[in-house]
């Protein structure tokens, strides 16, 4: 088992890819600690894996963050899965969803990998490592998109701040990286393609830009998430992982 022995955090546990990475880390052995902000999510995942355990966090909440991290051991691995899809350009932005998918597409982030880093170290230094991954995507500095100013903006931030946290502590037995999915069938894709004025047409639409012709499954992405928190990657840090089915070939 590729991650058998080690102790990983995942933010967004509960559906979509969270709950999917949950599920095939533990799979490969991994103590998995799961967090969400959905409560009911979490009991039904952890009902599925003996491997996986289950806390409540809201991860836009910088004190229960502080909280949680001291209840925690020190990790060998974090995956900040949160994240939030805005719809518009930039003339449909006010300031209070710039404001939001900031606060929880990036500023969660830094501050959970703030908190928990120390702990990573510790891990580090008895001889190991330990691995970071941010959810990016390929809507970033990768590549830009229509409707997707918010999201693409911060997602490029996601993936500037995973080669700094990797440029400073690669000396140190710790990886950094990022991964870019394609567009993923999840309940969050879903929810959109459903509040779309024609949600048949906006299921094309996602289809239509997908050169292999179909939607990713969350299958097609677990395997490099569980890939890069395990030592298979152990000289990997600093990338921006695209898992995209050719979009930004």
């Amino acid at each position: 088992m590729r991650l058998e022995g080690k102790t990983i955090l995942m933010t967004a546990a509960g559906q979509g890819m969270g709950r999917a990475s949950a599920l095939a880390c533990a799979a490969e052995g991994a103590r998995v600690i799961a967090t969400d902000v959905n409560q009911e999510a979490l009991e039904t995942l952890r009902s599925a894996s003996a491997n996986i355990e289950t806390h409540h966090l809201d991860v836009m909440d910088a004190q229960a963050i502080q909280v949680l991290a001291e209840q925690l051991p020190d990790l060998d691995g974090l995956f900040n899965c949160a994240g939030f899809v805005h719809h518009g350009t930039i003339l449909d932005l006010s300031d209070e969803a710039w404001e939001f998918s900031v606060n929880l597409n990036v500023t969660s982030m830094v501050r959970l990998t703030r908190a928990l880093l120390p702990g990573m170290l510790r891990r580090a230094e008895q001889g190991g490592s330990a691995s970071i991954l941010n959810m990016a995507s390929m809507a970033s500095s990768i590549k830009g998109f229509p409707v997707r100013t918010a999201y693409g903006t911060t997602k490029a931030a996601v993936i500037g701040l995973t080669k700094a946290i990797a440029a400073d502590f690669v000396k140190q037995g710790i990886r950094c990286n990022a991964i870019c999915p394609g567009t993923v069938d999840t309940p969050s894709l879903r929810g959109r393609i459903a509040a779309a004025a024609d949600p048949v047409q906006a299921e094309k639409d996602f289809i239509a830009r997908q050169p292999m012709g179909r939607l990713a499954q969350v299958a097609d992405i677990t395997p490099m998430v569980v890939y890069l928190l395990s030592d298979e990657s152990m000289f990997v840090t600093g990338q921006a992982m695209l898992v995209d089915g050719g979009v930004t070939i």
